[in-house]
C-alpha cells in the first residue's frame, strides 16, 4: 500500500516523502537536515529510506536541507535543468550525490516513476511531479504555483490522490499586512494558488474519479486550514464529503500524520 507523509508544508519550509518506511522518494528538502530527519524518523521512516530527492524548483523553503542531508546520505538528486544548474552552481548537492537533469520522460528511483511537469511560478523552472508507486497507484505532488494550466491539469487528472496548493484567501491577503508588492506577487500569474482556484481544480479531479486530496502550502499569515477546506467542500455540493472524496489539510510540521492511496 503507497503512503505519502507531508512532513513539512507551509512558506517556512516544504518536505514530502511518498513510500514506506523502507523506501520510497522525498519530494523537496526546503528544511535544515536536522528536521528534515527527525521529520522522517518521526514517522518511523529511517533517512537510508530515501532513495532519491527531487526538487521542484530553488527557493529557500524547498532546498534549505539539501546540501547537509545529501552530503550525509550520498543520494540522488532530481530537477529540471535550469533548477539543477542553480543546485549544482550553489554546491547544494554535495559528497557522492549524482545530480540529475529531469526531462519529459519519466525516471526510476527505488521502484517508483516519476514524471515532471511544468509550473508557473516565479522562479528558474518550476515543476511539479506524478508519482507512480511500484503497486501502480499514482500520486501527484504540485505546489508553487500561480494558476492551473492545461499541463498541469493533463498530469492531476487519473492521479489517486493529490496533493495541490491551496496557499491563501483572497480576503486575508488583500486585507492582511503584506507590503503591496508582496501581495501582487503572489496573486500573480506567477506566484501562488488561491483557495478558490485550487477547489476549482479539485472539483474537476473528484469528479474525474481522484478520490483523496491534501490541500498544502498554506500560507500562515493569509490562509486557515478551515478556510481552505471549507471553500473546496462547498465547490462541490453535488458531492458529499468522507464518502465521495477525503479531504486533509498538509499541516506545517506532521508528527505521524500519513495518507495510504
Amino acid at each position: 500500500m503507497a503512503r505519502i507523509y507531508p512532513l513539512f508544508s507551509s512558506s517556512k519550509g516544504n518536505a514530502v516523502f511518498v513510500g514506506s518506511p523502507e523506501n520510497g522518494i522525498l519530494i523537496d528538502a526546503g528544511v535544515c537536515c536536522k528536521k528534515l530527519t527527525d521529520g522522517l524518523e518521526g514517522n518511523g521512516i529511517s533517512p537510508k529510506a530515501v532513495r532519491a530527492v527531487f526538487i521542484t524548483h530553488e527557493h529557500s523553503d524547498h532546498i534549505k536541507g539539501l546540501a547537509v542531508f545529501t552530503k550525509k546520505y550520498g543520494v540522488p538528486v532530481f530537477a529540471k535543468r535550469l533548477t539543477l544548474g542553480y543546485l549544482v552552481e550553489k554546491m547544494m548537492i554535495c559528497g557522492s550525490s549524482k545530480a540529475n537533469e529531469i526531462g519529459d520522460a519519466p525516471v526510476e528511483a527505488g521502484g517508483f516513476q516519476v514524471t515532471s511537469f511544468e509550473t508557473s511560478h516565479d522562479s528558474l523552472q518550476s515543476c511539479g511531479y506524478r508519482i507512480e508507486t511500484p503497486d501502480g497507484k499514482v500520486c501527484c505532488i504540485c505546489t508553487d504555483l500561480g494558476y492551473v494550466s492545461d499541463t498541469v491539469h493533463e498530469n492531476l487528472v487519473g492521479s489517486d490522490l493529490v496533493l495541490l496548493e491551496s496557499n491563501y484567501d483572497k480576503e486575508m491577503l488583500r486585507s492582511g499586512p503584506y507590503p503591496f508588492y508582496l501581495k501582487q506577487r503572489i496573486a500573480s500569474s506567477r506566484g501562488h494558488l488561491c483557495n478558490d482556484d485550487s477547489a476549482r481544480e479539485i472539483s474537476r479531479l473528484v469528479k474525474s474519479g481522484t478520490a483523496q486530496v491534501i490541500l498544502g502550502h498554506l500560507s500562515q499569515e493569509n490562509n486557515t486550514p478551515d478556510i481552505a477546506g471549507n471553500t473546496v467542500i462547498n465547490a462541490m455540493p453535488d458531492l458529499t464529503y468522507k464518502k465521495d472524496y477525503l479531504l486533509k489539510v498538509a499541516p506545517v510540521e506532521t508528527h505521524g500524520e500519513v495518507a495510504a492511496f
